[in-house]
């Protein structure tokens, strides 16, 4: 249960720094995107437009929270497994403490 728990707040933890990352940098991304070349005027449909950009913004929102999600499970796989391999290693070279003698009356 303790591995469960590691695992998801791990994945947690990298699908809200996908999320912060993608909503960092996608704005400028957009802009650069839909910039037009040689700064040309042009004329275009406003909402349109709006739906486009919040559209592509929630999309990269999306893959970043995925992609962070996945790396995030990767890392805390290998933390698990390192951890595991420590406590085994810990668990082996020390022996175990002496039973106490209890005497009976």
């Amino acid at each position: 249960m303790n591995a469960a728990k590691t695992l998801l707040n791990f994945v947690l933890s990298g699908t809200l720094l996908g999320i912060l990352v993608a909503s960092w940098v996608g704005p400028h991304f957009i802009g650069w995107y839909n910039e037009t070349p040689l700064a040309t005027q042009t004329m275009c449909n406003l909402p349109t437009v709006v739906r486009e950009v919040t559209s592509t913004l929630l999309t990269w929102q999306l893959i970043g929270a995925g992609i962070g999600a996945v790396v995030f499970l990767v890392l805390g796989v290998l933390f698990n497994v390192r951890m595991n391999r420590k406590a085994q290693k810990e668990g082996t070279r020390t022996p175990p403490p002496p039973a106490s003698s209890q005497t009976v009356p």
